[in-house]
Protein backbone atom coordinates (compact mmCIF):
# COMPACT_ATOMS: atom_id res chain seq x y z
CA UNK A 1 0.00 0.00 0.00
CA UNK A 2 1.17 3.55 -0.61
CA UNK A 3 2.32 5.73 2.25
CA UNK A 4 1.17 9.32 2.80
CA UNK A 5 3.78 11.68 4.22
CA UNK A 6 3.24 15.09 5.81
CA UNK A 7 5.46 17.28 7.96
CA UNK A 8 4.65 19.62 10.84
CA UNK A 9 7.22 22.27 11.75
CA UNK A 10 7.34 24.67 14.69
CA UNK A 11 6.78 28.30 13.70
CA UNK A 12 7.04 29.99 17.12
CA UNK A 13 6.08 29.44 20.77
CA UNK A 14 2.55 28.18 19.99
CA UNK A 15 2.04 27.64 16.27
CA UNK A 16 3.13 25.11 13.70
CA UNK A 17 2.84 24.63 9.96
CA UNK A 18 1.64 21.36 8.50
CA UNK A 19 2.80 20.60 4.97
CA UNK A 20 1.31 18.05 2.55
CA UNK A 21 2.75 18.13 -0.95
CA UNK A 22 2.61 21.86 -1.89
CA UNK A 23 -0.15 22.70 0.59
CA UNK A 24 0.22 24.20 4.05
CA UNK A 25 -1.97 24.58 7.13
CA UNK A 26 -1.08 26.80 10.07
CA UNK A 27 -2.21 25.38 13.41
CA UNK A 28 -2.25 27.18 16.75
CA UNK A 29 -3.95 27.36 20.11
CA UNK A 30 -6.58 30.01 20.91
CA UNK A 31 -5.39 32.99 22.93
CA UNK A 32 -7.09 31.82 26.16
CA UNK A 33 -4.96 28.65 25.93
CA UNK A 34 -1.69 30.57 25.47
CA UNK A 35 -1.70 30.66 21.68
CA UNK A 36 -2.01 33.36 19.08
CA UNK A 37 -5.06 31.98 17.24
CA UNK A 38 -3.20 31.85 13.91
CA UNK A 39 -5.15 28.80 12.79
CA UNK A 40 -7.20 25.84 13.96
CA UNK A 41 -6.02 23.62 16.79
CA UNK A 42 -4.81 20.18 15.79
CA UNK A 43 -8.02 18.58 17.04
CA UNK A 44 -10.06 20.96 14.90
CA UNK A 45 -7.78 20.16 11.94
CA UNK A 46 -8.51 16.46 12.52
CA UNK A 47 -12.25 17.12 12.21
CA UNK A 48 -11.64 19.27 9.13
CA UNK A 49 -9.52 16.44 7.72
CA UNK A 50 -12.44 14.05 8.20
CA UNK A 51 -14.73 16.48 6.40
CA UNK A 52 -12.26 17.09 3.59
CA UNK A 53 -11.61 13.39 3.03
CA UNK A 54 -15.33 12.61 3.10
CA UNK A 55 -16.22 15.53 0.79
CA UNK A 56 -13.57 14.47 -1.73
CA UNK A 57 -15.13 11.01 -1.89
CA UNK A 58 -18.66 12.42 -2.02
CA UNK A 59 -17.86 14.70 -4.96
CA UNK A 60 -16.03 11.91 -6.80
CA UNK A 61 -18.98 9.54 -6.28
CA UNK A 62 -21.42 12.10 -7.71
CA UNK A 63 -19.19 12.84 -10.69
CA UNK A 64 -18.67 9.14 -11.49
CA UNK A 65 -22.46 8.61 -11.52
CA UNK A 66 -23.38 11.76 -13.47
CA UNK A 67 -25.31 13.08 -10.47
CA UNK A 68 -25.36 16.86 -10.16
CA UNK A 69 -24.50 17.66 -6.54
CA UNK A 70 -24.72 21.23 -5.30
CA UNK A 71 -24.52 23.03 -1.97
CA UNK A 72 -22.81 20.01 -0.39
CA UNK A 73 -21.82 20.57 3.22
CA UNK A 74 -20.55 18.45 6.09
CA UNK A 75 -21.24 19.79 9.60
CA UNK A 76 -19.00 17.95 12.05
CA UNK A 77 -18.89 17.99 15.82
CA UNK A 78 -16.80 16.02 18.25
CA UNK A 79 -17.43 15.22 21.91
CA UNK A 80 -14.36 15.70 24.11
CA UNK A 81 -13.25 13.79 27.17
CA UNK A 82 -10.16 14.29 29.28
CA UNK A 83 -7.64 12.05 31.06
CA UNK A 84 -6.38 11.57 28.39
CA UNK A 85 -7.85 14.35 26.23
CA UNK A 86 -9.54 12.80 23.20
CA UNK A 87 -12.67 12.66 21.10
CA UNK A 88 -15.13 10.05 22.33
CA UNK A 89 -17.67 10.56 19.55
CA UNK A 90 -17.83 12.39 16.24
CA UNK A 91 -21.00 13.20 14.35
CA UNK A 92 -21.14 14.36 10.75
CA UNK A 93 -24.33 15.68 9.16
CA UNK A 94 -24.16 15.86 5.38
CA UNK A 95 -26.50 18.02 3.33
CA UNK A 96 -26.80 19.01 -0.30
CA UNK A 97 -29.03 18.92 -3.33
CA UNK A 98 -28.91 16.22 -5.98
CA UNK A 99 -30.23 16.05 -9.51
CA UNK A 100 -31.78 13.57 -9.87
CA UNK A 101 -33.35 14.08 -6.45
CA UNK A 102 -33.06 11.48 -3.73
CA UNK A 103 -29.50 10.35 -4.57
CA UNK A 104 -27.73 11.93 -1.58
CA UNK A 105 -28.12 8.97 0.82
CA UNK A 106 -26.54 6.64 -1.74
CA UNK A 107 -23.65 9.07 -2.35
CA UNK A 108 -23.10 9.47 1.40
CA UNK A 109 -22.86 5.70 1.84
CA UNK A 110 -20.35 5.42 -1.00
CA UNK A 111 -18.28 8.35 0.32
CA UNK A 112 -18.28 7.01 3.87
CA UNK A 113 -17.00 3.61 2.69
CA UNK A 114 -14.20 5.24 0.68
CA UNK A 115 -13.07 7.81 3.28
CA UNK A 116 -9.67 6.94 4.79
CA UNK A 117 -10.24 9.18 7.82
CA UNK A 118 -13.73 7.84 8.57
CA UNK A 119 -12.51 4.27 8.24
CA UNK A 120 -9.61 5.01 10.60
CA UNK A 121 -11.68 6.82 13.24
CA UNK A 122 -14.51 4.29 13.19
CA UNK A 123 -12.30 1.75 14.96
CA UNK A 124 -11.35 4.19 17.70
CA UNK A 125 -14.56 6.06 18.59
CA UNK A 126 -18.27 6.33 17.95
CA UNK A 127 -18.55 7.83 14.44
CA UNK A 128 -21.95 8.56 12.95
CA UNK A 129 -22.78 10.01 9.54
CA UNK A 130 -26.25 11.03 8.42
CA UNK A 131 -27.63 13.11 5.61
CA UNK A 132 -30.45 15.30 4.46
CA UNK A 133 -31.01 16.87 1.07
CA UNK A 134 -31.29 20.64 1.00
Amino acid sequence: MPTIHVTVDQLDHSSSKGQARDHALIMDRPEPKGGQDKGPMGGEALLMGLGGCFMSNLLAAALARDIKLSDARADIEGDLADAPPRYTAVRMRVSGSCDPAGELPKLVTIAERGCIVANTLRGALDLTVDCGEA
